[in-house]
This record gives structure tokens, C-alpha cells and sequence, in this order.
């Protein structure tokens, strides 16, 4: 799946669309930066609900195809705008991580 397909799901809002349109090769959920930062991969998807520069900075790292925030959380400006400088998109979605990652799982393991 690429990161271009996540747009086209009701389950998700595109909200940084400033991104390089890659394959998705997994996803990763966690909370914890320096979890996400030892465990997920290049290419991934990262699933979380920290809302944040940060957390770009973290996905970035790990040339992460993109980043979903859940729970409906409000994504401040600065993330959106570190998202747009490194080409990573956002999403938001009113899903728990739990029914995101499944989600996101299922779509990748068609």
C-alpha cells in the first residue's frame, strides 16, 4: 500500500499532505518514543497518539512513510508544519490504536 492509498480510507483525514508517496513495508504502534525509535522500521507506518514535533522528529529518524494520530486528537501546528519540511504525512482519525493498527494491518496484508 502506498501512503497516497491511507487518504482514500473513512477512517482517516489526511491533514499534512506534503509527503513523498512511498510503499508502506509495515506499521508500528507505541506511545513511547524511544519504543518506536528502537522497533520500528524504515518505510513504516507509525500509529500513535503522540501529537507532537517530536514525534516527527522520531519518524523522520526512521524514514517513516507517514504518521497516524488517533483518538481525534488535535495535532498543533508545529507538527504540521516539521511534517511538511521532512515530507511526511499526517493523519488523524477518531479510531483507538488498537482499531487503527488492525486497520492498517489488514489493508497491508491483502
Amino acid at each position: 500500500m502506498k501512503t497516497s492509498e491511507l487518504a482514500k480510507l473513512p477512517e482517516l483525514k489526511l491533514v499534512q499532505a506534503k509527503y513523498e508517496d512511498r510503499e508502506i513495508k509495515n506499521g508500528y504502534t507505541s506511545d513511547l518514543l524511544s519504543d518506536v525509535l528502537a522497533n520500528a522500521g524504515e518505510n513504516a507506518l507509525l500509529i500513535t497518539i503522540q501529537a507532537h514535533k517530536n514525534t516527527v522528529a522520531v519518524a523522520s529518524l526512521l524514514d517513516c512513510a507517514g504518521i497516524i494520530i488517533c483518538n481525534g486528537k488535535t495535532i498543533p501546528e508545529d507538527m504540521l508544519q516539521s511534517a511538511a519540511q521532512e515530507n511526511i504525512a499526517i493523519f488523524n482519525t477518531g479510531l483507538n490504536q488498537f482499531a487503527a493498527s488492525h486497520l492498517i494491518y489488514g489493508r497491508l496484508n491483502r
